[in-house]
């Protein structure tokens, strides 16, 4: 194994394990806009892909990185997407009008 794989795979796992002992921490009432301020973050990681996609040299590099930005799209429109619905939780639409009751003469 090279030194530079070795040192990439490290900076990884380093990474993963930052990543979930941040994210294992948040309480679950800040969930939901910590991942809807997480997406432009996810977008900036589309353009990313996007241009690691665009420098493949060969057939197995394209295939990656199409999965790659497949991937990535995926995860922007679904971060919007429960974003939008957890929005609409909070939206005035709904409201929801009182049952009249009998006999109070309306």
């Amino acid at each position: 194994m090279s030194e530079q794989l070795l040192t990439d795979v490290s900076l990884l796992v380093l990474a993963l394990l930052v990543g979930f002992e941040v994210i294992g921490k948040v309480p679950a009432t800040l969930h939901t806009p910590l991942m809807s301020a997480a997406n432009a973050i996810h977008g900036i990681v589309l353009v990313g892909t996007i241009l690691v996609a665009v420098n493949a040299r060969g057939p197995v590099e394209l295939v990656l990185g199409f999965l790659c930005v497949t991937f990535a799209a995926m995860n922007v429109a679904g971060g919007y997407a429960v974003t939008d619905r957890m929005l609409a939780m909070f939206s005035r639409r709904h409201h929801v009008v009182p049952a009249r009751r009998s006999g109070d003469g309306s």
